[in-house]
C-alpha cells in the first residue's frame, strides 16, 4: 500500500481526511484499493463516478455495449454525445475528468466462465451492475472461487435490491436465490422500465458497501438483503443465512470450477428461420404483409408501449389480458405473436399453445428487430 498522499491529493479528499473514520489511513487504503465493475450502465455509471470521486486508485470495467439514447435517461456516465462509442470509453473519459489520478483498466468483452477469473483476479472487490441472471450466477461463483466480496445490486421499474456477498463470512447469491426463474418469467428492465434516478441511489449504496470493505469501518450488508421502494420511499431490510447445503459455498461444496451459465439458467439462443422453433423473422413477418396473407398479427405488449410505436394491422391484447381474451382470437388461421424483444411473445406463445391453438408462431426480436431491419423511421424505446 502506498504511504503518501500528494499536496493535491490532501486537498482533494481533505473532507475525508477530517473524519476519523477515514483520515489519511483510511485514504490510503482507497488510493491502493483496485475495484472491478461488471457494467458501465445504470449501476456501473454511479458506481464508476463516486468511487474516482472517493480516491479509488485503481477502477476495471467489463462491458462491451455501445452508448444508446434510451441509455441515458439514468446512465449518467454517458452524455448525448456519447451515444455511438462504446461505453468503456466514454465511462473511463468521465472518470478521468473526475479524478484523473485513478487508473482505469477497460475490458471490452463478454463476461464468460473462460475469462471471468483472469479479469477478476487482480481485484480486492468485485461489484456486480448486471441485469440478467446467467451473469450474476457466474459472479457470485467466481467471487466464491476466489474468497473475494461481490457487491450487488438489482434494479426494476421503482424497486431496487442491495447486498454483500462475502464467500464464507456470509451467505452467497446462490444461498439467496437457488435456482434461476424460468426464462422469461422476470423481464428486464429493457421490457420492464425502470426509473431513472433508482440506479443512482442503488448503485450510490453499492458504493458505500465498497468504501466501508476498503476502509474496514462500519456495519456492510454481509447478510443482510437490503430493498428500497421509490414510490413509498421506504427501505426494510431482510437477514439472509447461509446456506449449508449451498452447492458452492455450503458445507460439502458441489461446484469447483465455472460452469455454462446460459445453460444453467436455460437460456437457449433462438434459431433464425427456423419455423419448426415456432420463430419467425421480421423480414419474413414484411413478406406476409406485402402478399397480404390471411394471418393474425397479435401484439402483447403493454398499452404505453404500444402508443409509442405499432407494426401496421396488429391487433393488441396485453400479455396478462391474454388468458382471458382467447376467445377474441381465431383458431382457423396462423397467428403471428410480438412484443418489445421477443420475451413476453414467446410466453403468450406457450400460452396459446397449451389452449389448444396449433398455428402459432413468435416474432423473433419483437418490435425492434422490426425497427432496425424494416422500418428504420419507426421510434425506438
Amino acid at each position: 500500500m502506498t504511504d503518501t498522499l500528494s499536496s493535491a491529493e490532501i486537498a482533494r479528499y481533505s473532507r475525508h481526511l477530517i473524519m476519523p473514520e477515514v483520515g489519511m489511513e483510511g485514504q490510503l487504503k482507497l488510493k491502493a484499493a483496485k475495484i472491478l465493475l461488471i457494467g458501465a450502465g445504470g449501476l456501473g455509471s454511479p458506481l464508476a463516478l463516486y468511487l474516482a470521486a472517493a480516491g479509488v486508485g485503481r477502477i476495471g470495467i467489463v462491458d462491451f455495449d455501445i452508448v444508446d439514447f434510451s441509455n441515458l435517461q439514468r446512465q449518467i456516465a454517458h452524455g448525448t454525445a456519447d451515444v455511438g462509442r462504446p461505453k468503456l470509453h466514454s465511462a473511463r473519459d468521465r472518470i478521468l475528468s473526475i479524478n484523473p489520478e485513478t487508473k482505469v483498466d477497460l475490458y471490452e468483452e463478454h463476461l464468460t466462465s473462460k475469462n471471468a477469473m483472469r479479469i477478476f483476479e487482480p481485484y480486492d472487490i468485485i461489484i456486480d451492475g448486471t441485469d440478467n441472471f446467467p451473469t450474476r450466477y457466474l459472479v457470485n461463483d467466481a467471487c466464491v472461487l476466489l474468497k473475494k466480496p461481490n457487491v450487488y445490486g438489482s434494479i426494476f421499474r421503482f424497486d431496487g435490491q442491495a447486498s454483500v456477498f462475502y464467500p464464507f463470512k456470509g451467505p452467497c447469491y446462490r444461498c439467496l436465490y437457488p435456482e434461476p426463474p424460468p426464462p422469461g418469467e422476470v423481464p428486464s428492465c429493457a421490457e420492464g422500465g425502470v426509473l431513472g434516478i433508482l440506479p443512482g441511489v442503488i448503485g450510490v449504496i453499492q458504493a458505500t458497501e465498497a468504501v466501508k470493505l476498503i476502509i474496514g469501518k462500519g456495519d456492510p450488508l454481509i447478510g443482510r438483503l437490503l430493498h428500497y421502494d421509490a414510490l413509498a420511499m421506504k427501505f426494510r431490510e431482510f437477514k439472509l443465512r447461509r446456506n449449508p447445503k449451498c452447492p458452492i459455498c455450503g458445507d460439502n461444496p458441489t461446484i469447483h470450477a465455472l460452469i455454462d451459465y446460459e445453460q444453467f439458467c436455460g437460456v437457449v439462443p433462438p434459431k433464425k428461420g427456423d419455423a419448426a422453433s415456432g420463430e419467425m423473422t421480421v423480414v419474413e413477418l414484411k413478406k406476409k404483409l406485402d402478399r397480404k396473407d390471411n394471418f393474425l398479427l397479435l401484439d402483447v405488449r403493454n398499452l404505453n408501449e404500444y402508443q409509442i410505436c405499432q407494426i401496421p394491422g396488429n391487433v393488441l391484447i396485453p400479455l396478462p389480458e391474454l388468458g382471458n381474451r382467447l376467445g377474441e382470437l381465431p383458431r382457423d388461421k396462423e397467428i403471428v405473436v410480438h412484443c418489445k424483444m421477443g420475451g413476453r411473445s414467446a410466453k403468450a406463445v406457450e400460452l396459446l399453445k397449451q389452449q389448444g391453438f396449433t398455428n402459432v408462431v413468435n416474432l423473433q426480436g419483437g418490435i425492434l428487430a422490426w425497427a432496425e431491419n424494416v422500418d428504420p423511421t419507426m421510434p425506438r424505446y
